[in-house]
């Protein structure tokens, strides 16, 4: 069996950086696969470009979604993924540091598992990403690919 994969769709070096540093903190040993824009992201779960050549088998445990991204904005990279047979059931994690009500109805509306505001202060960060990785990783039955 192979180890579980995390894709991290996140545009932000800083956000990056924090996201990988809070789940090596956390204990997550699982291989992250960080995607820097949503047309890169389609194109890693959508197996085109670049990514054409992916094992299809080879399907994130969890995806976690920034909203405000370049190229395809979050909210099109989940309605693209919730549409695709392939990608339908893939658990989505909105991690993002926006607070708009209409981007939680909108993420919800779209076929979001969850929507996790990225806390300010360090520490809670780390505590938000171990919670994600405990739940998403060993917890949660992922639905069969």
């Amino acid at each position: 069996m192979t180890q579980k994969k995390i894709l991290l769709v996140e545009d932000n070096a800083d956000d990056e950086a924090l996201t990988l540093r809070a789940l090596t903190k956390s204990r997550v040993a699982n291989e992250v696969v960080v995607v820097r824009d949503g047309a890169e992201a389609l194109d890693y779960l959508l197996w085109r470009g670049a990514y054409a050549d992916r094992d299809p088998l080879d399907i994130p445990q969890v995806t976690l979604l920034d909203l405000k991204l370049p190229k395809v904005d979050g909210l099109e990279v989940l309605r693209q993924i919730r549409s695709d047979p392939r990608t339908k059931m893939l658990p989505v994690v909105i991690l993002t540091s926006s607070r708009e009500e209409q981007d939680i109805i909108a993420a919800y509306s779209n076929g979001a598992n969850s929507y996790v505001r990225k806390p300010v202060d360090f520490n809670q960060f780390v505590d938000a990403i171990k919670q994600l990785g405990l739940y998403w990783l060993i917890l949660n039955e992922a639905p069969p690919h």
